[in-house]
């Protein structure tokens, strides 16, 4: 199966390029780097680039890795907010869907959505379906939320609970990139590690900063454990 890994970070594209096989990298036309090879014993061919931060980039950075490389399936890996629910720094969360939490149409379409597209995007189910899922710890299927901001207080997490009761985890990239994936025909997974618990602490960017310190590099093995069951 060829697929396309994509990542917002710098630091997230560092956890992910030890796990790439034969990793080489080449400099596509409009600047950014596709970094290729293979996972899973040489089963799949991967190509995975790091898009940027926020909904923008995430679209870009997606459709240039599509049109690149003509993947069968794009995967998002990286860190997000936890809500408090259930997902805690250092859970892993799987998105069965994924939506927007900032975006309002007017009366035309329901809040989160963006006209003539879904309000949720599923996730892969060649990721959802994979067994393998239920047996490791800590890890939570649900609704991820993204929007243009990093949540760090009770008041915003509020809010977007208010709209979508179960979140599990909120981000800056994944409706974008599933948006672009739908467009494009190709399914998408994102897959997120709670890096913070916006609301939930006294000092929640404290706590994200912290994680970067203390977080093992296994965090991102689930990605790895994942690819290797497809």
């Amino acid at each position: 199966m060829k697929i396309g890994i994509i990542v917002a970070m710098g630091k997230e594209l560092d956890l992910l390029l030890p796990h790439i096989e034969g990793h080489s990298q080449t400099v596509l036309p409009s600047g950014q780097t596709l970094h290729t090879g293979t996972m899973a014993g040489g089963r799949h061919s991967v190509a995975a680039m790091q898009s940027g931060i926020g909904k923008v980039n995430a679209a870009l950075g997606t459709a240039a890795l599509v049109d690149a490389f003509g993947p069968e399936l794009v995967i998002n890996t990286g860190v997000a907010g936890g809500t408090g629910s259930d997902a805690r720094v250092m859970d892993v969360v799987v998105g069965d869907r994924v939506a927007y939490h900032d975006v309002w149409c007017g009366p035309c379409a329901e809040r989160g959505q963006i006209q003539g597209m879904p309000r949720f995007f599923e996730g892969a189910p060649a990721v959802l379906g994979l067994e393998v899922l239920d047996s490791i710890s800590r890890l939570h299927r649900g609704l991820i939320a993204s929007g243009d901001q990093f949540v760090d207080n009770a008041a915003d997490l509020a809010k977007i609970t208010a709209l979508y009761p179960d979140v599990k985890a909120v981000d800056m990239e994944s409706a974008a990139m599933a948006h672009t994936c739908h467009s494009k025909g190709v399914p998408f997974a994102s897959i997120r590690v709670v890096s913070d618990t916006p609301g939930k602490e006294e000092d929640n960017t404290g706590q994200y900063l912290d994680f970067w310190t203390d977080a093992p590099k296994a965090t991102f093995a689930t990605l790895q454990t994942l690819v290797n069951a497809l």
